[in-house]
């Protein structure tokens, strides 16, 4: 009697726990869902939820040396892969019905936390809205005019050898950037005085699908691949550092790196932000221009500029697989899409169109 008691009474608090976790994810979950839906409440979580999660958690993260997301993500997938022949094999022989319910109870739980912890951002209303500064209309005259000027200060950019530039000099110039931006255009200012990034724990196949860095939403920590080239890295390291910031967007990642960069004291460092820039800026003018136009503006490029494009294409063309990172594209798409972010990934390329009303605004940045 004792002894069947005692497992009556466990069996008992174990359903009662199982259904304070399920109804405690159900409240989560509609808290979630709400936050994508209602008018104004992405923007509430952005502005002043995001910070006080995203603090601790890149805190702690931070004191690991290698991505705790990507292990937190490959685990999970073996995970959900192996638990219904453990489950369905093993000494209890769970029925599917069981199976079906765990899993799903997982990935609800992750979904809940990805978003808790950042996806909520890109529920957040969109740059023109933070900061007041009216879209600007895309015409071809408006367009070339930025695009020369921008030529211009990407060649007077270039050095032939740009010495390497130390991570806490990277670290330091960056966060420096971003503290100025903070104010006036609708970014937080850096968490930590010393975010830590990391390489990617799978880089080789991030480079097999042309990802050059990514933001690990479930414990607020970045990463950059490491086979980025030096030429690239500091304008990689700051798009990334400003997913952490809170900016979902993939064109306003863009806009704010290339604003820190080109605002840095360290030459490596500012032509890299104009140099990241340069695929936007002639994939637009291949649209918006007539071939004569974008002929024009494609050769006024400095030739050692050209050069280096085009060797780091074929780089990164050497590492990429095109069923794998078609796959990746399709996919990524997809998320972005029901993200809110209607144009895919196409919306890399926007922030040429933010650069241009940021101009036309005649607001001044520090």
């Amino acid at each position: 009697m004792g002894y069947e008691h005692h497992t009556t009474g466990g069996k008992a608090h174990r359903a009662t726990a199982r259904r304070a976790r399920r109804l405690t994810l159900a409240l989560l979950l509609a808290l979630v869902v709400l936050a994508q839906m209602l008018p104004g409440w992405g923007e509430a979580y952005a502005r002043n939820v995001y910070p006080l999660v995203a603090a601790p958690l890149s805190t702690l993260s931070g004191a690991v040396p290698f991505a705790v997301g990507d292990v937190f993500i490959a685990l999970s997938i073996a995970g959900l892969l192996a638990y219904p022949f453990h489950a369905r094999l093993g000494r209890k022989h769970r029925p599917w019905r069981h199976i079906a319910s765990r899993m799903a109870e997982y990935l609800l739980w992750t979904y809940t936390w990805f978003y808790a912890a950042w996806g909520l951002n890109y529920s957040q209303a969109d740059f023109c809205h933070r900061t007041g500064i009216a879209p600007a209309a895309y015409q071809p005259d408006t367009f070339e005019r930025f695009a020369r000027r921008y030529v211009d200060s990407l060649n007077a950019a270039y050095r032939p050898d740009f010495p390497a530039v130390p991570d806490s000099v990277l670290c330091r110039e960056v966060v420096q950037g971003y503290r100025h931006l903070s104010p006036t255009l609708g970014i937080h200012a850096p968490f930590t005085e010393h975010p830590r990034v990391k390489p990617m724990l799978f880089s080789r196949l991030a480079s097999m699908v042309g990802v050059s860095g990514s933001m690990g939403p479930f414990f607020c920590e970045f990463t950059v691949n490491a086979d980025v080239p030096p030429e690239e890295y500091p304008a990689t390291y700051a798009h990334e550092l400003a997913h952490q910031l809170g900016i979902a967007v993939e064109a306003e990642a863009n806009f704010y790196a290339y604003l820190v960069c080109v605002r840095s004291s360290q030459p490596a460092v500012r032509f890299s932000g104009y140099f990241s820039m340069l695929p936007h800026v002639l994939g637009n003018a291949r649209r918006l221009l007539p071939q004569a136009g974008y002929d024009s503006l494609r050769t006024t490029v400095r030739p050692e500029v050209a050069a280096l494009s085009l060797r780091l294409s074929r780089y990164w063309q050497s590492r990429y697989s095109p069923f794998v990172g078609s796959i990746q594209d399709k996919l990524y798409d997809l998320y972005l899409r029901g993200n809110k972010i209607s144009n895919g990934q196409r919306n890399y390329s926007e922030a040429v169109g933010l650069l241009i009303a940021l101009e036309e605004s005649g607001l001044r940045v520090p």
